[in-house]
């Protein structure tokens, strides 16, 4: 049926990762832009106002400081970014997508995203944020549903297959000894 399409090797998980890259990479690219440009600024906007009330008001840090943890938020926020790209970029490869080469990435941008994702919730409930612990909330869930999906879906096979049919492996043919080592036995 699905011959020479490029969607024939494509898994569940893949679809739910590029879903969440086309979501991920452009919104934490610009939030972390965003700090870059303007430290105090870009840390006290929506997407990191739960991270940026609890740096002041609970770790009681000085300007500089502060400055430090938003450009490691920013940092963080763009590891993941471009786990996701390297992800895409994977899986566009047609060779890469068939032995399930792009597994190391995504697994590894859902697990940092899901775990800076989970502690800004958690600072979001710790300073009342309502609307920043439901973002965080709602980017941990979908992190989440796909690393789920990644676990529960079986393991990519490898099949040789020919024109006429499925192969089976080759048989290896003994070879000759060489020359030395026939004349001993």
């Amino acid at each position: 049926m699905i011959k020479n399409c490029m969607i024939k090797n494509w898994r569940l998980s893949c679809f739910n990762g590029v879903l969440l890259a086309f979501y991920f990479v452009p919104a934490w690219t610009i939030i972390a832009f965003h700090i870059m440009v303007s430290p105090v600024q870009g840390l006290f906007e929506r997407p990191n106002i739960a991270v940026a009330l609890f740096v002041s008001d609970h770790m009681h840090l000085s300007g500089v400081e502060t400055v430090r943890a938003a450009w490691l938020l920013a940092l963080a926020r763009l590891t993941v970014a471009g786990f996701f790209a390297m992800f895409l970029v994977l899986i566009s490869v047609p060779r890469v997508r068939k032995v399930s080469g792009y597994v190391e990435a995504l697994s590894i941008a859902l697990g940092l995203g899901s775990v800076l994702s989970f502690f800004s919730m958690i600072m979001a409930a710790k300073v009342g944020e309502t609307e920043a612990l439901r973002l965080h909330a709602t980017e941990l869930l979908m992190l989440l549903g796909t690393a789920i999906v990644m676990l529960v879906e079986n393991p990519a096979t490898q099949t040789v297959a020919s024109s006429h049919g499925f192969v089976s492996p080759k048989r290896v043919e003994p070879t000759a000894a060489p020359s030395g080592q026939a004349q001993q036995a």
